[in-house]
C-alpha cells in the first residue's frame, strides 16, 4: 500500500474511533448502544492488527467504514428511531421506520465482499463462480447467527431486549432481515464483483497468503 492510502486509512480509522466514543456519551439507551455498536469495537483492532499482513481492497475498507457508520448511528437512536428512517418512511408511506433494513443490507453486502476477497485472494478459490456462491453462504450465515443473537437477547432480557431486536410490531421482521442481507450480498458478489476484481489485481503480494 502506498503511503498516502496508509495516511487516508490511518485517518478513516481515527474519524471512526471518535465517531465511536461521541456516539457513546448519550445513546438513547446504553445497553442497546452497545449491542449494536458491539461489531465496530470488535473489527477495529482486527482490522488494525492484520493491516500490514493482509491489507484489503480500497473497497472493501470503505464498505466497511460506511457499515460502521450506520451501525453507530444505528446505536446512538436505536434502529427504530434513527431520524433519516422516519424521513423514508414518510416519503415512501410506509408502516415503520425501515432504517434497520440498510444495516441489514450492509450486513450482508460487507461480510459477502470480504469472504469473496479472503477466499480468492488466499487461493482457497480459484473459481469466480463459486467465490461468489460461498461468500453468499458466509453472508447469509453472519445473517442467521445475528438472528440467533437477537433470539438471545431477547430471551435473557425480555422487554428490555425490544429496542435491540426493533421489530416494531412486524411478525416477519426476521425473514425481512435475513433477506435484506441476501440482497446486499448480492450485490457484493454480482454488481460490485468486476470492480473487487480489479482491485484485487492491483494489491500487493504480500497480503497474499502461501500455498503449500
Amino acid at each position: 500500500m502506498t503511503m498516502t492510502s496508509d495516511r487516508t486509512l490511518l485517518g478513516a480509522g481515527l474519524l471512526l474511533l471518535v465517531f465511536l466514543v461521541t456516539s457513546g456519551i448519550q445513546p438513547f439507551e446504553r445497553s442497546t448502544w452497545f449491542m449494536e455498536v458491539a461489531p465496530v469495537i470488535i473489527a477495529l483492532p482486527i482490522l488494525a492488527g492484520t493491516y500490514r499482513r493482509f491489507p484489503l481492497t480500497p473497497l472493501l475498507y470503505t464498505l466497511v467504514f460506511v457499515h460502521a457508520l450506520i451501525l453507530i448511528v444505528g446505536g446512538i437512536y436505536t434502529y427504530a428511531r434513527v431520524p433519516v428512517g422516519f424521513w423514508v418512511q414518510d416519503w415512501l408511506s410506509l408502516s415503520r421506520n425501515p432504517y434497520d433494513k440498510l444495516g441489514h443490507f450492509a450486513q450482508g453486502l460487507v461480510p459477502a465482499l470480504l469472504a469473496r476477497e479472503v477466499l480468492l485472494r488466499g487461493g482457497h478459490v480459484s473459481g469466480r463462480k463459486m467465490a461468489g456462491f460461498l461468500a453468499i453462504c458466509v453472508a447469509m450465515a453472519v445473517s442467521a447467527w445475528y438472528e440467533l443473537v437477537e433470539w438471545a437477547a431477547a430471551l435473557m432480557m425480555g422487554q428490555g431486549a425490544e429496542e435491540f431486536l426493533g421489530t416494531q410490531g412486524d411478525i416477519w421482521d426476521t425473514q425481512s432481515d435475513m433477506f435484506c442481507a441476501w440482497l446486499g450480498s448480492l450485490v457484493s458478489c454480482v454488481l460490485l464483483a468486476g470492480w473487487h476484481d480489479r482491485q484485487m489485481k492491483r494489491m500487493p503480494s504480500r497480503g497474499l497468503s502461501q500455498r503449500g
